[in-house]
């Protein structure tokens, strides 16, 4: 049995298969809805149902309350139409632009700029290019289907003739991928991927000037989001803050200042929350987003795009939205949340 979906303003619709999430088959057929994680954690694909009823699988009460329930929001990462339905959502422009794939793809390096972030360099099929937006994210296929999340922190330009992604990976202890990552992984070994994922990439059909905020490897997407502001010559203004605990962990600073430095409207600020006292650093401490609160206490003409774990990203949203003036709708976010994270842990 199949039903109906209808997006509201814009008129979209499209077939939803019983028990099968709003999300899962919008995405299949190219509708370009907001989104994040696709595991009922992060909130990004918050709508309101104003017609027909849903079943909502298993998720995390920060990213939709019993109150929001039962106001007529719904999560379509994991609502399942029991009827027909009728949304009220924003349509993301060249979300769904791109056919989500998968492939095989191929370690290069693995690079530790910090101690505990890999940098990995994987190859593509050079017959098979993945197409996406910078910003978005391929998720790795491991074993027993588990899967695994990363943005991209390079533009697709980049590619080249040997096609190929970089990838900015946390070690999280214990974790199922990650510590592979940092223990038995080696060049040449094969992975799979499926991808491209995300609707947090740059709108640029605005002329706003745009708040890139990061923390930590927050800053993989957010670095895609410059390359692709450079080769688009973007004469749009736009200024970088990335949040660290010390200078050990702004584990590629240099790029970002060579960035800045190449770049006419582009202004890097690093801020460091917890600085050791070997760091002698002389920049900007505290909460990342208090800095860009200090800096541009009137946000109503900007643009922000934020990525990095979701305590910084909920708060930004809350603080500049209620206390800076940004229009909600200017808030796009990539909330990284771990598995952890995802399960309550």
């Amino acid at each position: 049995m199949t039903f109906t979906a209808t997006v509201q303003p814009s008129g979209r619709t499209f077939s939803v298969d019983r028990d099968e999430p709003i999300l899962a088959a919008a995405i299949r057929q190219g509708i370009g809805l907001p989104y994040g994680c696709r595991d009922g954690a992060c909130g990004s694909c918050k709508s309101r149902l104003l017609e027909g009823r849903v079943i909502h699988g298993a998720h995390q009460a920060k990213a939709l309350s019993n109150e929001e329930e039962a106001a007529g929001l719904v999560l379509t990462c994991c609502a399942a139409p029991q009827t027909d339905v009728v949304l009220e959502a924003r349509t993301v422009p060249g979300a769904g632009e791109f056919p989500v794939r998968k492939m095989p793809t191929r370690v290069i390096s693995i690079d530790k700029p910090a101690p505990d972030v890999a940098v990995l360099k994987m190859q593509l099929p050079a017959n098979d290019v993945l197409r996406y937006h910078a910003g978005q994210y391929i998720e790795f296929i491991l074993r027993d289907n588990a899967r695994r999340s990363y943005s991209m922190a390079t533009a697709p330009h980049t590619q080249g003739a040997t096609p190929a992604i970089e990838l900015h990976i946390r070690h999280m202890p214990g974790g199922l991928f990650t510590s592979q990552v940092f223990s038995t992984m080696k060049a040449k070994d094969i992975l799979r991927i499926e991808g491209p994922f995300g609707s947090f990439f740059l709108r640029e059909d605005s002329a706003a000037p745009i708040v890139l905020l990061a923390s930590g490897t927050g800053f993989a997407p957010i670095k895609a989001i410059i390359e692709q502001l450079r080769f688009k010559a973007s004469e749009r203004p736009a200024v970088l803050y990335w949040g660290c605990r010390s200078r050990a962990d702004l584990y590629q600073h240099d790029w970002a200042l060579e960035a800045a430095a190449q770049m006419p409207n582009l202004r890097y600020v690093p801020v460091l929350s917890e600085p050791k006292a070997e760091d002698a650093w002389t920049g900007r401490t505290g909460l990342v987003h208090h800095a860009v609160m200090q800096d541009l206490p009137d946000l109503s003409a900007h643009q922000v795009y934020a990525c990095g774990v979701p305590i910084m990203v909920e708060s930004a949203q809350r603080d500049f939205i209620n206390r800076c003036g940004l229009p909600a709708e200017e808030f796009y976010a990539d909330a990284f949340t771990s598995e952890a994270d995802k399960h309550g842990a």
